[in-house]
């Protein structure tokens, strides 16, 4: 139970992100380079989760990389045009 309550907390703690990128389509001061790799720890962690049949990890790394490769799809819709 106490590994699904920090999961949920800290997986969670992307949805403001997650919605203000959305409303605002602004990602200027959202880096490329630690989403990418965020993703990937992200992912492989899923994949740890899977592989071990844990599932607060499985479940929260899921969650997670939805939120966060939504963010990392934002950044690289939402690029600033350059004029």
């Amino acid at each position: 139970m106490l590994g699904l309550l920090a999961g949920t907390l800290t997986t969670f703690s992307f949805l403001p992100q997650v919605i203000k990128t959305w409303k605002t389509k602004s990602t200027k001061d959202i880096s490329l380079g630690m989403f990418v790799t965020f993703c990937a720890g992200v992912f492989f962690w899923l994949v740890y989760g899977i592989l071990i049949n844990d599932i607060p990890v499985i479940v929260t790394n899921f969650v997670t990389l939805i939120l966060a490769s939504s963010i990392l799809w934002m950044k690289l819709k939402y690029k600033p045009s350059k004029h």
